[in-house]
């Protein structure tokens, strides 16, 4: 690999991994100012919605000038965000600032892969960005828990620099200053991201303009026959992750008498699957094998059903890490052959653009589908087992309209084929 990857991957690394530290934080603001409970899942919404509603956007906004430049000036938004937590904003308000910042960054961030690196290369990067970004997940996640420990916290808040009285006085306010660092290296690590020499097209400003493209390019995608069988299966992807993040808690209070914090760590078990299983398809799919990985989809979602059928620890952890790891085999060659087939028809900004608006508005969906079900008072047995046919169904789905499109035409055949390294 190019060394500029590597800056690409540090910059994303530190950027993902204040993200999450940063939602840690918020809630713990949030219980601060005494805010009602439900108010804490919706920091997720918040963050997520600038994806779908600023989708036309920042496509545009990312094929407009150099890749690092946009990462530069995202990541300046994300900070903005973090210093209005700092003085006093409301989480929610903050963090959806965060989430602008990040729904710029994603288009530049995974559109520099195909302006940088050869295709033989895009499925071995993608696996190097998805295990890393589920690194800085699962760090993130646990650097904020820590941040926020009274006794780390107040050890923390303990030293201050003589004759300066820094203003930091809660936790919460001392692990938004140590995201900001983060926040603040990945920027580091942005101005150091090399120039691919691509040429650029100035952003249009019409707003009216814009929305007409991004909807030419959905269709685009969508019509095209790899595009719309790789677009459907990371949608449905995202679309079921994020629900299964909030079904696997329940269902560990449920199945396995786990308290809060313990059914938490479980996520970050099928996240260390995930990136297993995207770090094993860097090493053994091509370009051109990445649609023979679409029966694995099928077969994770069959095997959400034994979920229902578990009830020790010793047996969970083996399970979720292998759906994890089914996760993360089928979506890194799937999501580079996304990246190919946009950067091809649209360019790679636009094209992440339309990723990220369907896979986000498919997060909104199948998460707004769950939390209907549980305020139903559905058995959170019977949630896995809609989950799990659900998924299967929708892949055979997809496999079938792949193999129709096949025979009608074989685009695989014209993919690359090269080795990964």
């Amino acid at each position: 690999m190019p060394f500029g990857f590597y800056i690409i991957m540090a910059a994303q690394f530190f950027s993902a991994l204040a993200d999450n530290a940063l939602l840690i934080a918020a809630i713990a603001a949030l219980r601060e100012m005494q805010a009602p409970s439900e108010y804490e899942p919706l920091l997720k919404t918040f963050f997520t919605v600038s994806y779908v509603v600023l989708a036309a956007f920042v496509g545009a906004f990312a094929d407009s000038m150099p890749k690092w430049r946009v990462m530069f000036i995202s990541n300046t938004i994300k900070i903005i965000g973090c210093s209005m937590m700092f003085f006093g904003a409301h989480p929610l308000v903050a963090y959806a600032i965060v989430g602008l910042g990040a729904a710029a960054y994603s288009p530049a961030k995974y559109g520099i892969l195909t302006e940088y690196l050869p295709h033989r290369l895009l499925v071995v990067a993608n696996g190097w960005i998805e295990g890393l970004t589920v690194g800085a997940i699962i760090l993130g996640v646990v650097i904020g828990g820590t941040l926020i420990k009274p006794d780390v916290a107040a050890t923390m808040l303990s030293f201050d620099f003589p004759l300066i009285d820094t203003g930091v006085d809660t936790p919460g306010e001392m692990a938004v200053c140590v995201v900001a660092v983060f926040y603040l290296l990945a920027s580091l690590f942005n101005l150091y991201i090399p120039d691919t020499g691509v040429d650029h097209k100035p952003v249009r400003r019409n707003p009216l303009y814009l929305m007409h493209e991004f909807g030419h390019c959905l269709a685009l995608l969508w019509r095209d026959k790899l595009g719309q069988v790789s677009l459907a299966v990371t949608t449905l992807f995202w679309g079921a992750g994020a629900t299964l993040q909030f079904i696997v808690i329940k269902w560990a209070e449920a199945a396995l008498s786990l308290d809060l914090s313990h059914s938490s760590m479980l996520q970050g078990v099928v996240a260390v699957g995930v990136a297993i299983g995207a770090a094993a398809a860097a090493k053994m799919i091509t370009l051109r094998k990445s649609v023979r990985v679409i029966p694995l989809g099928i077969a994770m979602g069959i095997i959400v059903l034994v979920m229902n059928f578990v009830h020790e620890v010793w047996l969970a952890v083996p399970l979720l890490i292998l759906i994890g790891g089914l996760s993360g085999f089928f979506v890194v060659p799937m999501n580079a052959l996304l990246q190919h087939r946009g950067h091809i028809l649209m360019g790679a900004g636009h094209s992440i653009a339309v990723q990220n608006f369907n896979e986000n508005l498919s997060i909104l969906i199948m998460t707004g589908l769950y939390y209907a079900m549980v305020k139903a008072d559905l058995s959170v047995y019977w949630v896995l087992t809609l989950f799990g046919l659900f998924v299967s169904s929708a892949m055979y789905l997809v496999k079938r309209r792949h193999d129709a499109n096949q025979r009608e035409h074989d685009d695989v055949i014209h993919l690359d084929d090269g080795g990964l390294h």
